[in-house]
């Protein structure tokens, strides 16, 4: 038996990065004498076990063949006479192909340590054509590594976009699209640029194909005296940018990439005014959602942004009964969290601008202080002293406007 350290451990220990779980690959054995040393076996399309101290991952070294169209159609052999180096080709990145012996030693058959060098995304061999899951994978260490200078290898850009024209990502299920995207959008990685993911796959028409409502902003332009950048797409990437360096939570990046889908939309005669851009994208919010099946905690947070965030910008400007109106619809009194993550997605929606990237916010500040004054309303009280339990929501509503002018006023 013979086992070697694969991957993305060998990968991100060379890189100085911080290993987060070690998987190993096992060659000369079957699965059979897995279980007779004690692994505990946890893969469902093929031979995978967990080590019964440590806990990591063992799979036996493995082949594979294209016999469908799609990621599931493939038949896998694994048999204690396939080689490490046949287990390795199989992979997608040669950077991901390294392998480490027990004593540290690297072992290197298709390049890795060179594109390593060289911050080069290469695939390892034309089998990376065979399965469309590994466009998202590509762009998404595209984003991830961004910042350590590694770029796509022309040739393998031209393979993703022959893929595509192919029709093979039209074959990728809603659920594996979303597992790479949510994946994208819980990046942590302080050197990681999320909008890379997008913009690779729009570079290989993946984008146009998985989420058209965001690859159709990319050419729309907008006011040059709010947006110097003009450009709607490149705004959204910038809003984006902005939200993952303000929040590490998904769902405030998820409503900042899905605020402004409402203007691609826009009827070309209005151009480059958006007037209504808010409530149409509502609807295509609910579009993504519903063919992505997205978490509903995502899709409400997504919603009242894409709702809300006009007003957000103007609340300087708005009437308090419509500013009563914005706590009701975020649903204020039952979600204050909520309330607040969408205040985040406003701001980077602010700053997400050229020239913006510093500037404060004040708005986020005047929002917070009006809904801590209208939650201090005593609803209770207004209950109780109404004789009339027919009047108390208007009564209610009344009160928390008074307390909204009373809050501006001070």
């Amino acid at each position: 038996m013979e086992f070697y350290l694969v991957g993305g451990a060998v990968r991100d220990r060379l890189l100085g990065l911080e290993v987060q779980e070690r998987d190993y690959v096992v060659i000369g054995v079957d699965a059979e004498e897995m279980l007779r040393r004690g692994f505990v076996p946890v893969g469902k399309e093929f031979p995978v076990f967990l080590h019964p101290q440590t806990k990591d991952e063992y799979a036996l070294a493995r082949t594979e063949r294209k016999t469908a169209p799609g990621y599931h159609g493939f038949v896998f052999h694994a048999e204690p006479c396939v080689t490490l180096e046949q287990d390795l080709e199989r992979r997608d990145l040669t950077i991901n192909a390294l392998a480490e012996t027990a004593d540290g030693r690297i072992i290197d058959h298709y390049g890795g340590l060179a594109d390593l060098e060289q911050r080069r995304l290469r695939h390892v061999s034309p089998a990376f054509g065979e399965d469309p899951v590994r466009i998202l994978r590509i762009a998404r260490f595209a984003a991830r590594l961004h910042g350590r200078g590694f770029r796509i290898a022309d040739e393998t850009l031209a393979l993703m976009r022959s893929m595509v024209e192919a029709g093979e990502v039209d074959a990728l299920v809603p659920e594996r699209v979303w597992a790479e995207l949510s994946k994208v959008l819980s990046e942590q990685c302080l050197e990681a640029r999320l909008s890379v993911f997008f913009e690779t796959l729009r570079a290989c028409g993946a984008l146009q194909r998985l989420l058209p409502e965001l690859d159709r902003l990319w050419g729309v332009p907008q006011p040059a005296k709010w947006h110097p950048e003009i450009d709607t797409g490149v705004h959204v990437m910038m809003v984006l940018n902005r939200a993952a360096r303000l929040s590490p939570l998904p769902e405030v990046r998820f409503a900042a990439l899905c605020h402004d889908l409402g203007k691609g939309n826009t009827p070309p005669e209005i151009l480059p005014s958006h007037h209504g851009h808010e409530e149409r994208g509502v609807t295509l919010v609910a579009d993504v959602c519903e063919r992505l099946r997205v978490p509903k905690r995502y899709c409400e947070l997504a919603r009242i942004t894409a709702r809300f965030h006009g007003k957000v910008h103007k609340v300087d400007e708005l009437r308090a009964a419509t500013i009563q109106d914005l706590f009701e619809g975020v649903d204020l009194f039952r979600r204050p969290e909520r309330f607040e993550q969408m205040l985040i997605a406003c701001e980077a929606d602010f700053r997400g601008r050229t020239g913006y990237g510093e500037r404060d916010y004040p708005q986020a500040s005047l929002m917070r202080s009006l809904a801590q004054a209208v939650r201090a309303v005593d609803a209770g009280e207004i209950a109780r002293s109404s004789t009339d339990k027919a009047l108390i929501p208007e009564r209610l509503r009344e009160a928390r406007i008074s307390a909204i002018r009373r809050a501006r006023a001070d």
